[in-house]
């Protein structure tokens, strides 16, 4: 009877593990979605990949499915695919074409000082 009790308590220990880890992923995913939507559009083509619509809705959709049960584990995965793809190509690359938002304190935003003047 105690063999039944712990296997019990690991298959809730396993569930609960799983929901957190699936929760993350969900969490990634909507946050890949929301970081190309606040991004410029003309960084995008100027960084060489493809629009922003294009990735707009490539995320969206693999956001919407885990979302949806019943899909299926294979569009889920395609979808953290995607979301890898744009964290790890394509938000770098656009970043890299994009001036910086802020800057430092007592710093004009655009003052590209080398040591040797400006850049």
């Amino acid at each position: 009877m105690d063999q039944l009790a712990a296997y019990g308590t690991l298959t809730d220990a396993f569930g609960t593990l799983l929901g957190w880890v699936m929760l993350a992923l969900v969490a990634f995913k909507v946050f890949t979605l929301i970081d190309a939507a606040f991004r410029r559009e003309d960084a995008y083509r100027a960084a060489g990949k493809q629009t922003k619509p294009f990735w707009l809705i490539i995320l969206a959709v693999g956001a919407a499915v885990s979302f949806v049960p019943g899909l299926g584990l294979f569009l889920g995965l395609i979808g953290l695919v995607a979301s890898i793809v744009y964290m790890v190509d394509v938000r770098p690359a656009v970043k890299r074409v994009t001036p910086p938002r802020g800057g430092r304190k007592g710093q004009k935003k655009h003052d590209h000082m080398g040591p040797y003047g400006p850049w």
